[in-house]
């Protein structure tokens, strides 16, 4: 008995002091499966962000880069299961939020040793949309009154030159 109390009481000990990664009913950050990749490795997580970049096809599969807001990782889907999903982020658009649930790789001996999540579900949570982009005047007016002093300084040395 005592030997179970002094167990635990290290594990929390050890919890508390973050030595050992929390798990929680919470879903890891990409930061947190970085930072602890070899606790999770092979194990199923659940991870959501925006797609972003390109939606990379191959054959009966799909890349995507899923980006929480810390760090984007790689996830590899059934084409399948991106049938709703269709818009991806770029510097002009917000790409669509999905929640994806998978086996964490620390090391895919399929993709080359890369650090990725093999999809099992999607879920969409969020469609994405294109973004507007707001004309800032002042960097307009600012513009036009250094191309104003440029050509009063270019007129200026030619005047100078005669």
């Amino acid at each position: 008995m005592k030997k179970i109390i002094l167990t635990a009481s290290l594990l929390i000990l050890f919890g508390l002091m973050g030595l050992v990664p929390a798990i929680s009913a919470q879903a890891p950050t990409s930061s947190e499966l970085i930072k602890y990749a070899k606790q999770y490795d092979s194990r199923i997580i659940t991870y959501s962000g925006e797609i972003i970049g390109e939606v990379l096809r191959q054959g009966e599969f799909v890349w995507l880069n899923i980006n929480d807001g810390e760090n984007a990782l790689g996830v590899w889907v059934d084409a399948g299961l991106v049938k709703e999903v269709f818009l991806a982020g770029s510097y002009k658009t917000r790409g669509d939020r999905i929640e994806i649930t998978g086996v964490f790789n620390r090391a895919c001996a399929q993709h080359g040793g890369e650090l990725d999540i093999h999809a099992q579900s999607l879920r969409k949570i969020g469609s994405g949309r294109i973004v507007k982009e707001k004309l800032n005047v002042d960097k307009i007016n600012l513009s036009f009154i250094l191309l104003g002093a440029l050509l009063l300084v270019w007129i200026l040395t030619l005047f100078k030159h005669k």
